[in-house]
């Protein structure tokens, strides 16, 4: 017998995330945004949590911020069909004021119960480069209390690939404005160029298994 496909598996674990009741994310979601791409990329990119399109859609980066990630992409000869794009949580955090709901960042109690999820998604698709957008994924990727303004741009190793880095979040860059939007925007275009670099590069070395010594 064949083993299961990279596609095969993660959708029985998107069937399973589907139920999940791990955090109270889960009373207020519409769905459960599980992941997009090919399974078979060796870049991945994680995202902080899904918003308002994408709790709609459940797809990850489908709003502004995806479209500019889409744009940014486009510029290093990139498409969604060379990378696997998910979340450290698969569920919208939402904040209610007054008559409306707004986006949030997720609390650590939610990206610690939506971890095993990520885990698993990450060991099913085996990514050479991990590419980190904004804060929180980096946290959980490269190392707790990650510092975006010190550190964006540094390659780490980590136990989920040889290779991992951090650009800013498409959201951050579209609450800028001016030079500084622009600024931000050539950094998230160099630092994928740079993703894209490293994937080569990592794809002559000796590969080992993925969460060796994690326990």
């Amino acid at each position: 017998m064949e083993p299961e496909s990279k596609t095969i598996r993660l959708h029985a674990l998107a069937e399973r995330a589907a139920v999940c009741r791990a955090c109270a994310l889960c009373e207020t979601r519409t769905q459960v945004v599980f992941g997009d791409g090919n399974p078979e990329a060796p870049l991945m990119i994680v995202g902080e949590g899904p918003g308002m399109n994408e709790d709609a859609t459940g797809r990850p980066f489908v709003g502004r911020a995806g479209q500019l990630l889409d744009a940014c992409l486009k510029e290093s000869g990139i498409t969604r069909k060379h990378v696997y794009i998910t979340n450290v949580v698969r569920c919208r955090p939402t904040l209610q004021e007054g008559a409306s709901i707004r986006n949030r960042p997720p609390s650590a109690e939610e990206i610690h119960a939506c971890s095993s999820w990520l885990q698993q998604t990450i060991e099913i698709v085996q990514p050479l480069v991990i590419l980190c957008l904004g804060a929180p994924a980096a946290s959980a990727i490269i190392h707790k209390g990650f510092k975006m303004t010190q550190e964006r741009g540094q390659w780490f190793a980590t136990p989920f690939a040889s290779h991992a880095m951090a650009a800013w979040h498409p959201a951050y860059i579209l609450r800028q404005h001016g030079e500084v939007f622009e600024a931000a925007r050539r950094d998230l275009v160099h630092d994928i160029e740079a993703a894209r670099l490293k994937v080569i590069q990592a794809r002559r070395e000796p590969q080992t298994s993925l969460f060796d010594g994690v326990e």
